[in-house]
């Protein structure tokens, strides 16, 4: 299944390429026929060889830097997704197994503090569980549309996911706040956007992006740099950004990601006050309260990458340098080759346009191409991970005391 999968998608990259580069190369090679044509006809192009040399130099070395830095941007991206993953999967089994009603038989002698008591049950003490696990799965999806700039909550791969309080949650705050910015729902004044229902789904049931949507970066103040970069095509550059002129108290605002977390942050603290996280003591909720750390790091150094595009300059210079090489090709290769210049011309020009075309097209890992980062694939593989923990795996014993005074082993 893993090797179709790859397989399929290697070969819409493939044609994806050859469509893309098959106007610029049709036009090199109709210049070479050109050329040969005319020197057939008796036109003279005396041109010196070391000038193909001088410019194929400086090309290659462009060329290799600009894949190498689009490649490690691509990596750098499935990294970071990676990393929210694993960090996200720990999370589930620490909470899944260590989150307990406080213990109830006789503490130790010389044990400090007061085993805390509850009236919560078994099963309500599940429920919240599953509600802190379903939250931490939420901030996975939050961040992949984030990425791609498509703002609220109204999307289908949320079904399921997102815990009811917090649907409530967000409701209860889109009615206080619908003249300001600080609402994440999907439409400006909060309400639901029927035409993202609708809409097309890929595996994981996320709707195609739409075009004229708000930008997901308009959750944080826009910088004075944005408006200087508002043409990109980068996902978390497009449209959004320009300048406002309401005071600096209506702009305030925060991505759903980073809400999301806020409110980990919350559970985490209300399992420690109620005794929920007394087997394992201060080092565990520093644990759990470290990997929410860490997540919202890997949503900053994504959000770096799609924030920060390779500078529209060089792109144009680079496409500059080849198209002069690609032309100049001909006409030093006419003289000695004839007709057979062409096709050399040809293979030349897809060999080096192509690879720019694979540069331009990873330098933004998280959208919704082929090329890109398959983000639907990677939450819906996480979901059914969360989904199997609650319903098959059994939570952490209950009723042994492992009462922790925090003072650690003795």
């Amino acid at each position: 299944m893993v090797t179709r999968r790859i397989s399929s998608q290697r070969k819409c990259t493939s044609r994806t390429i050859v469509s893309r580069i098959a106007g610029p190369v049709l036009t090199v090679t109709i210049f070479a026929s050109f050329i040969a044509y005319a020197s057939q006809q008796g036109y003279k192009f005396i041109w010196t060889n070391s000038i193909v040399p001088l410019l194929s130099v400086v090309v290659g070395l462009i060329l290799v830097f600009r894949n190498g830095t689009s490649y490690d941007r691509f990596w750098e991206g499935r990294k970071c997704f990676s990393a929210v993953t694993s960090l996200t999967r720990s999370f589930a089994r620490q909470v899944w197994v260590n989150v307990n009603l406080p213990p109830t038989d006789m503490q130790p002698p010389g044990s400090k503090g007061k085993t805390p008591t509850t009236d919560v049950t078994l099963h309500q003490l599940r429920r919240r569980k599953i509600e802190a696990l379903r939250l931490c799965l939420a901030f996975v999806f939050a961040a992949k549309h984030y990425l791609r700039g498509e703002d609220g909550i109204n999307y289908t791969d949320y079904h399921g996911v997102l815990p009811n309080s917090f649907l409530h949650y967000d409701e209860m705050f889109n009615s206080h706040h619908t003249n300001t910015a600080s609402t994440y729902a999907a439409t400006k004044d909060g309400s639901v956007d029927a035409s993202r229902k609708d809409s097309s789904s890929t595996r994981s049931g996320s709707s195609t992006p739409d075009a004229a949507r708000p930008d997901a970066t308009k959750r944080v103040r826009p910088k004075r740099s944005k408006p200087q970069l508002a043409n990109q095509s980068t996902p978390l550059l497009a449209g959004a950004h320009r300048s406002v002129d309401i005071p600096y108290a209506d702009e305030a605002s925060l991505p759903l990601p980073l809400v999301i977390a806020h409110e980990l942050s919350r559970i985490i603290f209300q399992f420690r006050r109620d005794g929920f996280l007394e087997t394992v003591g201060p080092a565990g909720t520093n644990a759990l309260t470290q990997i929410i750390q860490g997540l919202v790091e890997q949503l900053s150094a994504m959000e770096r990458i799609a924030n920060t595009p390779i500078p529209i300059s060089y792109g144009i210079h680079l496409k500059q340098c080849v198209t002069l090489y690609l032309f100049a090709l001909p006409l030093t290769l006419v003289n000695d080759l004839g007709w057979a210049s062409v096709p050399i011309v040809t293979v030349v020009a897809f060999t080096f346009m192509g690879i720019e075309g694979i540069a331009e097209e990873i330098e933004m890992p998280f959208g919704t191409d082929a090329r890109d980062l398959p983000l639907d694939r990677y939450c819906q593989d996480l979901k059914e991970e969360i989904h199997y923990i609650i319903e098959r795996l059994p939570e952490g014993g209950e009723g042994s005391h492992g009462y922790d005074d925090g003072e650690g082993d003795d």
